[in-house]
């Protein structure tokens, strides 16, 4: 899946170099002074072409090599809570082990691609899907990822009797969690010229002066989420014999499902700690617009109505060292989505957490007669 993905980008950047450069078949030597309307067209694209990466050279060096080859290790979190209704309502939160997956990437220019395998013991009962993609130019990001949980999760902790038999249900496995998500958000960065994504998630740049700036973007998610109650309730009896509870008529449902339309906003810092160090961190706060269809058990046509609005985040951290030639450091990217109706609420909170090291070559022209030694 990650290979066409890369076919994707790749195609898109082939496309916009041809749409740069393609000069226009109709004009002619005598004609140099018109300017026709196509042309027009193409100079204005051109322009907010380059005004995606155009830069502050004070505050931010741009890449001086055009490939880059890197390893990286990626650790991916996913995380459910799910909780009935009322002031004393059942909760209970899901999570699997954690994979350690790691593997190379080759980078041209703004073009990466590469791919990554799972560490360990291989569960082929597990059926996890996972796309995460995301692209950081100076002025626009973009966020695309799908998910499809395999069947490995574990009871990470219960509340259903505020009392210490709860206890015996930390750590069980439980296969009857089923849940996805695919969504898409687009932000844009307010002081691009200034302030670097690049340089902290992309190490395509480096950030030579501390700058922030503010955020503002839309999203989409269609997220989906089935429970087995039956399994789990055989599990609650098993695990917590004779101090055993009925599950909360909240949490005994078939599945739900529901789109998210956000509004979102928020800030990034780019901290320079020192030459060549960078730390990173930036928060946006969505407003959500929830619409929802589902199942409960006892009756497919209950007491479905829903709070419309709710707040979602996301929050990304990164510490890199970047010298130009060399570059290493660590990266955190979490989402976390809420949706909530009278009687039931649930929190997703998923993300991936990379460490990588990187070598850049292939010095660009422009740089080769006067680049620094420093780098």
């Amino acid at each position: 899946m990650r290979t066409w993905l890369a076919i994707i980008v790749l195609w898109i950047g082939v496309t916009t170099s041809l749409a740069a450069s393609r000069p226009d078949s109709t004009a002619t030597p005598a004609d140099t002074t018109a300017v026709s309307q196509p042309q027009r067209k193409l100079s204005l694209l051109r322009r907010i072409i380059r005004g995606f990466d155009r830069l502050d050279k004070r505050y931010i060096e741009p890449q001086h090599y055009i490939f880059t080859v890197m390893l990286q290790t990626t650790h991916t979190y996913d995380r459910y809570t799910l909780s009935g209704a009322g002031s004393d309502a059942q909760t209970m939160t899901f999570a699997p082990d954690m994979n350690l997956r790691v593997g190379p990437y080759v980078g041209w220019k703004w073009f990466f691609a590469g791919y990554t395998f799972k560490l360990g013991n291989i569960n082929l009962a597990d059926v996890k899907q996972e796309i995460d993609l995301s692209v950081y130019s100076s002025q626009i990001g973009v966020d695309l990822f799908y998910r499809r949980t395999g069947n490995n999760y574990k009871i990470r902790n219960a509340h259903l009797t505020m009392r210490r038999w709860d206890a015996a249900l930390d750590g069980a496995s439980f296969s009857g969690l089923k849940a996805g998500i695919t969504g898409l958000n687009v932000y844009y960065i307010f002081n691009h010229g200034r302030f670097s994504y690049p340089a902290a998630f992309a190490q395509s740049t480096i950030q030579k002066v501390s700058c922030g700036s503010p955020l503002a973007g839309i999203g989409y998610t269609r997220q989906s989420l089935s429970l087995d109650h039956q399994r789990l309730q055989e599990l609650i009896d098993e695990r917590m014999g004779s101090h055993t509870v009925a599950l909360d008529s909240g949490l005994m449902f078939r599945s739900v499902k529901y789109d998210d339309f956000s509004v979102s906003g928020g800030y990034a810092y780019n901290w320079v700690l020192h030459k060549n160090w960078l730390f990173a961190a930036s928060g946006q706060v969505a407003v959500a617009y929830k619409r929802s269809v589902g199942d409960v058990a006892e009756n497919p046509r209950e007491d479905f109505s829903f709070n419309n609005f709710n707040l979602d985040m996301i929050g990304r951290f990164g510490l890199v060292y970047n010298c130009m030639r060399w570059y290493a450091g660590a990266s955190v990217i979490l989402h976390s989505y809420n949706y909530h109706k009278p009687r039931f609420s649930t929190n997703n909170t998923f993300g991936s957490m990379n460490a990588y090291i990187g070598y850049n070559f292939g010095l660009k022209k422009k740089y080769r007669k006067h680049h620094e030694t420093t780098y």
